[in-house]
């Protein structure tokens, strides 16, 4: 496969994470002729120090791939404007990009599908983003990949035609949105993703990745999905930046390849059907959802 893409991976002060993170990706068939870049954020305070320096200590010993460049920050950016700032450089560089944080196991065969998707769908303007996350949907059905409209930010890869679109001002994105799209932006107000731009505004939250899928949506572009994911998120401990201590996302991931792209660029309607559905149930009946708030009190006070 010529042409591949480099890897973008952001890293901040979780050494554990962040070490599975990279063993799950040196055991991708494409690692040996991938470039990675490692992007390590500074201490955003004196009590990351240590933990900070335990991630540089990691990554510095990373072998495995074509070549490994490491891009240290002495100040601390955050996440939001360190993968912003990530991405522009190597689109710059490259042309095009794979994205991972330093939470997420992978699949052998997940850069095996982020390079044949970009590649597929390079010249198709109306596909702006590569997934590799999906919810554990409860469909036998579905193919292998679809077309759907949301950006997930668990495993990603684009394009620069398609990076160029990124709007990171929140009040131009906002100005743009009617009852309408506010509503098909948020799946028939299934998921938050409206609220998620509402608390931007109010400083709430710092995520480039709703900014992200709101460019995508306003542009009435598509993102390539699989039916079953191939990665999973293992932040979900409370450790995370915007992430709390939940397992409604935790996946079983796909041990397949994916060899079937989808040939018509349109959403695919049963698929966002099955998300829709998934999104709408996800939280379970009100026994469930004190059950979860409760153990995720608990397991909150027992970290600390």
């Amino acid at each position: 496969m010529q042409n591949l893409a480099p890897i973008a991976l952001f890293v901040y002060n979780r050494p554990q994470h962040t070490q599975r993170t990279i063993k799950f990706l040196q055991q991708n068939e494409l690692a040996a002729e991938s470039r990675l870049y490692i992007f390590t954020d500074g201490a955003k305070t004196s009590n990351d120090d240590e933990k900070v320096a335990e991630v540089r200590a990691i990554i510095n010993k990373t072998e495995g791939f074509k070549s490994v460049k490491i891009i240290e920050r002495k100040e601390n950016a955050g996440l939001a404007n360190s993968v912003i700032a990530g991405v522009t450089q190597l689109i710059n560089d490259y042309g095009q990009v794979i994205v991972f944080e330093d939470d997420l196991v992978t699949s052998p065969h997940t850069l095996t599908y982020f390079n044949d998707a970009l590649n597929r769908y390079r010249n198709e303007e109306k596909v702006m983003h590569i997934g590799a996350y999906m919810y554990p949907l409860k469909s036998e059905s579905l193919p292998q990949s679809f077309f759907y409209r949301a950006a997930t930010s668990w495993g990603w890869a684009t394009w620069a035609s398609a990076w160029a679109h990124f709007e990171p001002n929140i009040d131009t994105l906002l100005n743009q949105f009617d009852a309408k799209k506010k509503a098909a932006f948020s799946i028939e107000n299934s998921m938050n993703f409206w609220k998620q731009m509402q608390e931007f505004k109010k400083g709430k939250n710092n995520s480039w990745a709703i900014r992200w899928y709101a460019s995508i949506f306003l542009k009435d572009g598509l993102t390539l999905n699989p039916a079953q994911s191939l990665v999973n998120n293992i932040g979900h401990d409370g450790t995370g930046v915007h992430s709390g201590i939940n397992d409604i996302y935790n996946v079983i991931i796909n041990p397949k390849p994916i060899t079937q792209f989808p040939e018509i660029i349109k959403e695919n309607e049963a698929a966002y059907q099955t998300i829709k559905n998934f999104l709408s149930n996800r939280k379970g009946n009100m026994v469930s959802r004190i059950k979860r708030f409760v153990k995720e009190k608990l397991a909150q006070y027992f970290s600390k």
